[in-house]
């Protein structure tokens, strides 16, 4: 399970001053919504771990913030660097000096607060996941506000700039040294293509710094992660060498309106280098297809970069169907002679709680119920022949009449991608435990199958949890199907 929500959050990140500029508010950029009115997991951790035994779950994933590790800048924390013949950054030595350092910079009472957290879960005999990295960074490293209003001619920049990947790298490093003795499992970041994309190309998404068409730096950003994530992996082994070191990747199946037209095609195969592929080649086959054509090109092969992946985490929700349109600036700004669009009424571009134009049911945040996607997703990942792990599947459902259906038939696709097509999936983490903060759109969007009342912080299972516990304890899918379809019958 996961948790990305609490009442004791940390005030010195990123996405805390975004998310409380009255400017965005204003704008509707961000819904209003604040995360310290959370569900509370910093201080009621103990509780959800409880909830989680009693569903019969045997792995939990959790993530660490690194404003609340390092509420300081660590810059002057000097380490060891090298670059490569074509500029990036291809080691960074991280000695034991380099360590005894950055503890004089940790906070002590986050360090033990997580080393509390984790030594629960191990008690509850939960295996542990560690994601290092979800979305926010500190505000030392990115101030967004300052880089919107600038046009990002001042900042700190976040991950815009190189020196994100050492900052990053000391960090990943620092908590391999502090927790590799009891954390086995470690993510380095969640979902990095969508802080690529959304924060530079999608205003819309609400995601900082609220940047629209900016593909150059959009790729720039894309890049630096993938370092960040190289360096990252050889600092992590280095300090625990029984350490598995994976990535959390949001897989879109990508899918163009028509088949028939060369333009979808185009755009429907661009897309889906560009999100689904190119983080993931780079970091397992070396392969760093900056331009985007799909083609392995002479001096496109980096060993800094290449096998530095244990395992791989998949995050699926559902689709996206494009269209292409020429345009004439494309093929400097994004390397692509098509822009892909959007097409309405499918995946991600739906009416909440409604039908897709599939007639396929909507979720409460407008997203396809598409479960097949799910096999297509993992069989797109099943060429890089790494163990995978479904890290996020999940829906926004507040009235929990969706979430059944969607648990059964999703966890039926994964079945057939284990026993058909022989995909080596070694778990399913179900987003989420509990109702969370979900971004920009805050508290309206309900992905629990424990509702939580934000004014009492209580728990409340719905009927999906009960379906989910069934499903854990080995319950047939025919029965399953019965007490889930439609509006759900009691359990």
């Amino acid at each position: 399970m996961g948790d990305r929500s609490g009442e004791n959050i940390d005030p010195n990140t990123d996405w805390y001053v975004w998310v409380h500029d009255s400017s965005n508010v204003k704008k509707g950029i961000v819904s209003g919504d604040h995360p310290e009115k959370g569900v509370n997991y910093w201080s009621l951790y103990k509780q959800d771990h409880v909830i989680a035994k009693k569903l019969g779950l045997n792995a939990y994933r959790i993530g660490i913030e690194w404003s609340r590790i390092f509420p300081t800048s660590t810059s002057t924390v000097e380490v060891g660097q090298e670059k490569s013949s074509d500029g990036n950054i291809a080691k960074i030595d991280i000695d034991e000096s380099a360590l005894e350092n950055l503890e004089t910079f940790a906070n002590k009472d986050a360090v033990n607060h997580y080393q509390n957290v984790i030594e629960d879960l191990q008690a509850n005999n939960f295996e542990v996941f560690v994601c290092l990295n979800h979305f926010t960074l500190p505000l030392w490293v990115h101030d967004p506000i300052t880089v919107r209003k600038t046009r990002m001619r001042a900042g700190p920049k976040g991950w815009v700039d190189e020196s994100t990947i050492v900052e990053f790298t000391k960090y990943a490093a620092y908590m391999a040294w502090k927790f590799g003795d009891v954390v086995k499992n470690w993510a380095t970041f969640n979902e990095p293509m969508v802080v690529a994309e959304s924060g530079y190309t999608i205003r819309e998404s609400g995601f900082p710094p609220g940047l629209s068409n900016a593909f150059r730096v959009s790729r720039r950003v894309a890049l630096n992660l993938v370092v960040a994530h190289a360096r990252s992996y050889d600092v992590i082994k280095k300090t625990c060498r029984a350490a598995n070191v994976g990535l959390i990747h949001n897989v879109i199946p990508i899918k163009p309106y028509s088949s028939e037209k060369k333009s979808d095609v185009q755009a429907s195969e661009f897309l889906n280098m560009m999100h689904n592929l190119f983080f993931i080649q780079s970091i397992s086959d070396g392969w760093l297809d900056e331009n985007l054509n799909g083609i392995k090109e002479k001096g496109e092969i980096k060993d800094y970069l290449g096998h530095r992946l244990d395992w791989l985490g998949v995050n699926y929700y559902t689709r996206l169907v494009v269209r292409g349109r020429a345009f004439i600036l494309a093929k400097i700004f994004a390397g692509t002679s098509v822009i892909p669009l959007v097409v309405p009424g499918y995946g991600f571009a739906c009416q909440p709680y409604s039908r897709s134009a599939d007639g396929l049911q909507t979720s409460g945040s407008g997203w396809e119920v598409y479960p097949e996607g799910l096999l297509d997703a993992l069989k797109m990942m099943k060429t890089f022949e790494k163990p995978i792990y479904v890290t996020e599947n999940g829906v926004s459902d507040a009235k929990d009449e969706i979430r059944s259906r969607f648990l059964v038939e999703h966890l039926k696709s994964l079945e057939r991608a284990i026993n058909e097509e022989k995909i080596d999936v070694r778990g399913y983490f179900h987003w989420s435990l509990t109702d969370n903060y979900e971004w920009a759109k805050g508290f309206g969007q309900k992905f629990g199958l424990y509702s939580v009342e934000l004014e009492t912080k209580t728990r409340k299972g719905g009927k999906s949890a009960e379906i989910f516990r069934r499903m854990i304890k080995g319950e047939k899918q025919a029965e399953l199907m019965t007490t889930s379809s439609g509006r759900l019958s009691e359990v």
